[in-house]
């Protein structure tokens, strides 16, 4: 009977397998803990599959080299290759996304695609979170019943684009950006899904994934304005 390890961080998809038919199966094992997932664990349960629903850290290359791993991307790679792919595409006006099961390998979400399912990006945070994550416990069964194996030739329907956590757009250096509707309802939505993961410091947010060259700012007057004119990598954003 083979057995498999389900690694995760998030609370949402670990109540995910705490609902689902795993948590009574004693060929299923649950990982929450990154320090817990060394070559020494995984080689004394031998599984067929580990699967990382969310995992935000480096796999040891020895475990990525000897095990079939299988990680999740929210979009339809390669489009979308990067972090804070939701984020990432709620700034671009997306209602809807790609969910990517993949084979991992030491290069970032390059690894040949077992299977996609569609994920609906309204509704707050958590919502969208709770959604992605019930289809990704879908995708692990299918991937499981019917022993699908990746395919390295699986195409996206859009052109490659890959994400990274600083976005230029617009450099602010020198001007001050009209704090519009759209903008304000947009980073709002993305502050809320990143408040899940994210400290809050008072009323500051920190971001590293906004549409813009932000260096330090604040809002005054309707407007967003530098607090100095070098850039620096995260960008705050006072009450907003």
């Amino acid at each position: 009977m083979h057995k498999y390890i389900i690694a995760t961080i998030k609370d949402w998809n670990i109540n995910q397998y705490n609902r689902s038919r795993y948590k009574k199966n004693k060929n299923w094992f649950l990982v929450t803990d990154t320090k817990k997932l060394t070559i020494g664990y995984v080689k004394s349960i031998k599984p067929k599959y580990i699967f990382f629903p969310h995992w935000s850290k480096k796999v040891n290359s020895k475990i990525i080299n000897n095990y079939d791993c299988v990680c999740f991307h929210e979009t339809d790679l390669p489009y979308g290759r990067g972090g804070s792919p939701i984020q990432n595409l709620i700034i671009r006006n997306h209602k809807k996304t790609i969910i990517t099961a993949l084979k991992m390998t030491d290069k970032i979400d390059a690894g040949p695609i077992y299977l996609k399912k569609q994920l609906k990006l309204n509704g707050n945070a958590q919502q969208i979170y709770e959604r992605a994550s019930k289809k990704v416990y879908k995708m692990i069964s299918i991937i499981v019943k019917n022993k699908i194996m990746p395919d390295k030739d699986v195409k996206s329907a859009m052109k490659e684009k890959t994400f990274n956590h600083k976005l230029s757009i617009l450099s602010l250096s020198t001007q001050s950006i009209i704090w519009t509707p759209h903008m304000k309802s947009q980073i709002r939505h993305c502050k809320d899904l990143m408040a899940l993961t994210s400290p809050e410091n008072g009323s500051t947010y920190t971001f590293i994934f906004l549409p813009f060259s932000f260096s330090e700012i604040t809002l005054y007057s309707g407007k967003l304005r530098p607090l100095n004119s070098e850039p620096r990598t995260s960008s705050s954003i006072n009450k907003v």
